[in-house]
């Protein structure tokens, strides 16, 4: 095919003008002599289908290959098809008869040209005069002008709305699988925000999991949380919990608070410990929004310090994550615990203690695959001295009380985990109601308190009042005071 007649050579006179630049690559002119649109830019194309043969003749004498046709415009909804790729052409053309093909009206005044649509009156083209030309910014353009140049079954946008907001990599399969019938076989690329989209599907972001350790050694970031508060007060009235993980080693503390204002107290009198025997002054800190941390209190020592005190984001918890699954590790061991054990939920103190006992020397920190206890100290840890919580043992007397010959040298108790200021084991004395401390403990893990004698044994745990035991107490001295007058002569003289 060819296109030799004079107003195709005029047309390609001004074509092989030198004036053409990335900025005017959506610049078209109107041409009344142009039998079809063309142009030489590659990439003002949407959507090109490669051609075999044809040839448009230029002024000069020279003639260019028509390499392709494709669609022009701001989306495949909105945009010119049937355009011609010519090789060499330097400018981009519209042709008139082409435009009035597609049932529109081509006006021209001395200012400007209007390309009209014969159906709805509605304005889809609109070109300025420059001396002697009329030329078009199709870039410029509103997205809903160009629709009646065009087809709509091409369009990203529209299938997507179609197939009721699926999403784009949905259609590729389809299109790729040849899954459908009448799906047209374009790639649907992820470039545009559907609107709808956006307010009924968006979710939060995902947070990958770190594949390096980012610090360096203990004490150079600590995660801190404050758990609570606990709906049933610990033995000694604490309802708030206030949990301090490493960064680097994963060790973690267990601070336990009556109230959130004794937050900054607490954490500052376990810091100054901490440092003193690590050696190392604490150099980042990372906590929520919390009034408990984000006060003047806080911030003022973190001035004073050289501390980079950091939040995580409002409502974002993943951004503290280290703390945050510290926590429900703990809880959940604390909550198992005390189920197997069948003590009362006020002992929960003690179980989330123990907890954090073992899981600085049995978990494993990710990448580094060494316990926590043997990152921050610096040695293995030592399990054998490990028993189970809530299990019946018995802890000797060590002189707490005055014994008879052929008094019990120990009493029963229940395990409650490790000291944490001596090497000594925590127990419940059910005699005397009280926790003790004692090296001197012998387990009896077999057994432990269980649910068909639980309610016998809150009555042992104090869960009553103490006024029964005081009593009791009082009855049994008023009786070893009276002279035992039943008993035969030579059973008093055995005594020794």
């Amino acid at each position: 095919m060819r296109e030799n007649n004079p107003a195709n050579r005029l047309r390609n006179n001004l074509a092989n003008s030198p004036e053409n630049n990335l900025e005017n690559r959506q610049l078209w002119y109107v041409d009344s002599g142009c039998s079809r649109h063309m142009t030489g830019e590659k990439s003002n194309f949407l959507s090109l289908t490669a051609s075999d043969g044809g040839s448009v003749a230029f002024g000069n004498g020279k003639s260019g290959t028509i390499v392709g046709i494709g669609k022009i415009g701001e989306s495949h909804s909105h945009s010119i098809e049937n355009v011609y790729l010519v090789d060499g052409l330097k400018h981009n053309l519209l042709s008139v008869s082409q435009l009035c093909d597609k049932n529109n009206l081509v006006v021209f005044s001395p200012t400007r040209c209007l390309v009209v649509n014969s159906n709805t009156g509605d304005v889809v083209l609109r070109g300025k005069r420059h001396k002697n030309v009329y030329k078009v910014c199709i870039s410029t353009l509103p997205q809903n002008n160009l629709t009646c140049l065009s087809a709509l079954n091409d369009d990203i946008m529209l299938w997507h709305k179609r197939l009721g907001h699926a999403s784009l990599s949905l259609l590729n399969k389809l299109v790729s699988k040849d899954l459908v019938v009448g799906l047209p076989s374009i790639k649907f690329n992820d470039d545009k925000v559907c609107e709808a989209c956006a307010k009924g599907k968006q979710v939060r972001s995902s947070f990958k999991s770190k594949k390096c350790v980012s610090t360096t050694r203990p004490l150079e970031l600590l995660h801190i949380d404050l758990c609570g508060p606990m709906r049933i007060a610990s033995r000694g009235g604490k309802r708030y919990v206030l949990v301090v993980v490493d960064d680097y080693s994963r060790f973690t503390w267990t601070l336990f608070l009556a109230s959130k204002d004794e937050t900054f107290e607490n954490f500052i009198a376990f810091l100054k410990k901490v440092e003193k025997r690590v050696g190392h002054s604490l150099i980042s800190l990372r906590s929520d929004h919390g009034t408990e941390f984000e006060n003047a209190s806080f911030i003022n020592y973190c001035n004073e310090h050289g501390v980079d005190h950091n939040f995580s984001a409002p409502r974002t918890p993943q951004q503290n994550g280290v703390v945050e699954r510290k926590n429900r590790t703990l809880e959940d061991m604390t909550r198992t615990m005390l189920i197997a054990s069948g003590l009362p939920r006020n002992f929960w103190a003690e179980a989330l203690n123990t907890s954090c006992y073992i899981i600085n020397r049995c978990m494993i920190r990710p990448i580094l695959n060494k316990t926590p206890y043997e990152l921050f100290k610096g040695r293995k840890p030592n399990i054998t001295h490990l028993r189970t919580f809530g299990c019946r043992c018995f802890v000797h007397n060590n002189g707490k009380d005055a014994l008879g010959k052929f008094d019990p040298r120990s009493d029963e108790a229940i395990f409650l985990g490790y000291s944490s200021h001596s090497k000594a084991y925590k127990v419940f004395n059910k005699r005397t109601l009280c926790v003790e401390e004692s090296v001197h403990v012998l387990f009896d893990e077999s057994n432990s308190l269980s649910e068909n004698d639980a309610q016998e044994e809150e009555f042992e745990l104090g869960l009553v009042r103490k006024e029964v035991l005081l009593q009791d107490r009082q009855g049994k001295n008023t009786m070893e005071k009276t002279t035992p007058e039943g008993v035969p002569q030579n059973d008093r003289q055995g005594e020794n």
